[in-house]
């Protein structure tokens, strides 16, 4: 058996961020057989996601050494300015998902402990999902964030619908985790490369093969499915539905982030968006999102199931950018993936803190325990209006900046039809944000059911939903910095 070399221990330099959380999992273990501590548990994995983001941020400002390994083609990841764009992302929002659940969890009667190590097995399958650059790594990295997606949604199972949302999401997910695997089956049957970019380069000789575009095809299934879009969209709301709030939370943010990033990586490598079959597909699957969602979402009295079809319409915005402009999307889809992802935190964590703590009867879910929010708790208010207002897409909101930008490049695609698309969907959701807004000034009901607590913004839930607001009014009002670190996130 060789040693471990100088050289070794160099090249796993890049992964350091991933190694603090890998290292976290394993405190928690051990921290768990020594004593069962809500609190220790939580401000362990606080702590070490902390540690993780800051020596990535680190790494990126030159501060803490990164290695000097160039990338290669046939390595099964690598840790580019577009990985690591995503990777602060994600550690952002994992921080806030174990925030939002520690005030959560206070009155589960039940162990808690295992939902932070579930949540940060997801959270490393995420980080190595957005630097995989081979097909192996590919599925790998997916099913380690989906496997503990399934114990994490079913965790409050006391509750029947959240135990129905972790196996709906089980069957589900590995009926399209078959599918794309068998997409990658009939690809490399065809090509003889599991590795991305050696894909491209072989493409042009079998370029109208029928087993390539069935397995781009199979493959498209299976990111659709866990992107949510449609006509694969059928588990998300009734998913986001059942599942805790703050599991919830995790899925609208770390899980797209890391699914869409991989999708935009997969297909820029491997060149198959130059098909015209999977442009097509796209196109279909982005119209489809954006007339499914936003229609539907009109329909709904229940608040986590307007937020799961508000995501299936977003997630057609971001496939029209990656139709639109093909290699150049990666920078703008990350962006739009990094403002989506904050803005869903901010309007599930007012979820979050009007269902804290966990009772068996359910959760802040319908829009009229939100009638008259505003009369009681003004700031809370203004934090889902501001969340709002970002996802519809209205000025002086970072969420108008990324539709902005979603809407120019469908327009130097010359894709007027998908622009046209993005402007429809857009006045449909304002219709149901605003619906949403108008409950919360209505006047009050005299019997309240939820509410959060009397000093919520000095706790540490209310503290990070403050500030993720302010993050979205100040992208809003002020773009030019989030546009520059955004262009940065190119693939190698």
């Amino acid at each position: 058996m060789n040693d471990i070399t100088m050289n070794d221990l160099i090249g796993l330099l890049p992964y350091a961020p991933i190694i603090a959380v890998v290292i976290t999992v394993l405190t928690v273990m051990i921290a768990i057989t020594f004593k069962r501590s809500h609190m220790v548990t939580g401000t362990i994995t606080v702590a070490g996601l902390n540690i993780g983001l800051f020596t990535l941020i680190g790494q990126m400002i030159g501060v803490i050494d990164s290695g000097s390994i160039a990338p290669n083609a046939e390595q099964l990841f690598v840790i580019d300015n577009f990985a690591q764009f995503n990777m602060v992302v994600i550690f952002i929002c994992a921080l806030a998902c174990c925030t939002l659940s520690y005030a959560y969890l206070a009155n589960l009667k039940d162990n808690k402990e295992e939902l932070y190590l579930l949540m940060l097995l997801s959270t490393i399958g995420a980080l190595l999902m957005v630097s995989a650059q081979h097909m192996a790594s590919f599925f790998m990295s997916l099913e380690m964030l989906s496997v503990p997606l399934y114990g994490l949604l079913a965790y409050t199972y006391m509750r029947n619908q959240s135990l129905e949302s972790g196996l709906k999401y089980l069957v589900l997910s590995a009926t399209a985790s078959a599918t794309l695997l068998m997409g990658m089956a009939f690809i490399y049957a065809e090509v003889g490369s599991l590795a991305f970019k050696p894909i491209s380069m072989v493409l042009g000789n079998i370029f109208e093969s029928p087993l390539l575009i069935l397995g781009a095809a199979m493959m498209m299934f299976g990111i659709a499915f866990k992107l949510s879009a449609a006509p694969f969209h059928m588990w998300t709301p009734d998913v986001y539905e059942g599942a805790p709030a703050p599991i919830a939370t995790f899925l609208a943010s770390v899980s797209k982030v890391a699914m869409m990033a991989l999708a935009v990586r997969f297909l820029i490598d491997t060149a198959l968006l130059a098909l015209p079959s999977v442009q097509m597909l796209l196109m279909v699957m982005a119209t489809l999102s954006i007339l499914v969602g936003n229609l539907l979402a009109v329909r709904q009295t229940s608040l986590k199931r307007l937020l799961g079809y508000s995501s299936i319409a977003h997630m057609g915005y971001v496939m029209i950018v990656i139709v639109s402009i093909g290699s150049a999307a990666d920078s703008i889809s990350s962006m739009y993936m990094a403002v989506y992802a904050f803005t869903s935190i901010g309007a599930f964590g007012v979820v979050t803190l009007m269902s804290s703590p966990y009772r068996l009867s359910g959760e802040a879910d319908e829009l009229t325990h939100y009638q008259g929010l505003f009369w009681r708790r003004p700031l809370l208010t203004a934090v889902m209006t501001i969340m709002m207002l970002s996802l519809a897409g209205i000025p002086l909101t970072a969420g108008f900046i990324t539709k902005l930008f979603a809407i120019l490049a469908a327009v130097q695609g010359t894709n007027w039809f998908l622009a046209a698309m993005i402007i429809l969907g857009s006045a449909i959701g304002l219709f149901y944000y605003l619906r949403v807004l108008l409950t919360l000034f209505k006047r009050p009901k005299q019997f309240i059911e939820f509410d959060v607590s009397g000093q919520w913004g000095i706790r540490t839930g209310g503290i990070m939903v403050i500030a993720v607001t302010a993050i979205i009014l100040f992208f809003g009002i002020l773009p030019n910095s989030m546009i520059e670190w955004a262009s940065l996130a190119r693939i190698w």
